[in-house]
């Protein structure tokens, strides 16, 4: 009998969109994108479309409120361009969206992850993915987070107010109970040097402490104000993680939480600090 040959999978038929809309998206992105109001002539250069065809979209966007025209002849996004952002804005909860996407992200990165928001003690734990591989650690929802001693407490030390954060601090600094229970100590230089580099490069790392053999990785997610909404941190094996900013773990998460950001309007515009 002659074999049958294996039947290979068709190909996932593209579905056809309306080629003006795309073009109006274009056309719309620029100018979301765009810092101040635009000329015919430089739209025309930042979406690629002549001016003779940019024009009938433009008159089609004013008319329905989408984008309106200065009394010096520029372009900008109009006032239903605002109700629609604003609509957005209104069904978007970061916290529900990081919990929708943390269980991808704990499978792809094979580690723990954890997401925390700041609350009255500090750093609070709200939610745990836990990945198949157990670490036998005492993170729990509910739980706080150390900040001198954290990735996760060191990302809202660097990127809240400080004074929301130094009264914490002090307090972590001051309470000899914390002290004697941890394996590791930290004093306040070299806490302010692990703040700034946490600014700097723009996610928290601890190798080791607080707890041996454990290492954290934690990244920032910001709203459309440019406030820090919540921290998201990969925890895992010392021997299984880098912290170099290169490397694929850090890469991956802090991916993973810019997608966040953008998804709730942040840019580096909005940036508060």
């Amino acid at each position: 009998m002659d074999a049958v040959p294996d039947k290979k999978p068709k190909a996932k038929k593209e579905q056809r969109g309306v080629s003006s809309i795309d073009v109006g998206g274009r056309i719309l992105g620029v100018f979301g994108q765009a810092s101040k109001p635009l000329t015919l002539s430089v739209l025309s250069d930042m979406t690629g479309i002549a001016a003779g065809q940019l024009h009938p979209y433009l008159v089609s966007f004013i008319n329905m409120g989408m984008v309106e025209k200065t009394g010096r002849g520029l372009y900008q996004l109009g006032p239903f361009a605002l109700h629609l952002g604003l609509a957005r804005l209104r069904k978007q909860n970061a916290h529900r969206m990081a919990i929708e996407r943390v269980g991808a992200l704990s499978e792809s990165l094979q580690m723990m992850v954890s997401v925390a928001v700041w609350g009255a003690q500090g750093p609070t734990i709200t939610y745990i993915q836990e990945y198949e591989r157990s670490l036998h650690i005492n993170i729990r929802v509910g739980g706080v987070y150390s900040l001198p001693m954290t990735a996760t407490g060191l990302v809202f030390c660097a990127f809240l107010p400080e004074s929301t954060t130094a009264p914490l601090v002090e307090r972590e600094f001051t309470d000899s109970d914390s002290s004697r229970r941890s394996f590791y100590t930290i004093d306040k230089l070299a806490f302010r040097e692990n703040v700034e580099k946490t600014r700097a490069q723009g996610f928290g790392t601890t190798q080791d402490m607080p707890i041996p053999g454990i290492t954290a990785i934690s990244g920032p997610v910001f709203d459309h104000s440019g406030g820090l909404q919540l921290c998201v941190a990969a925890i895992g094996p010392s021997d299984a993680i880098s912290i170099d900013k290169d490397a694929t773990t850090v890469r991956e998460l802090l991916a993973f939480t810019e997608q966040l950001s953008s998804d709730l309007g942040y840019s580096e515009a909005s940036r508060t600090d």
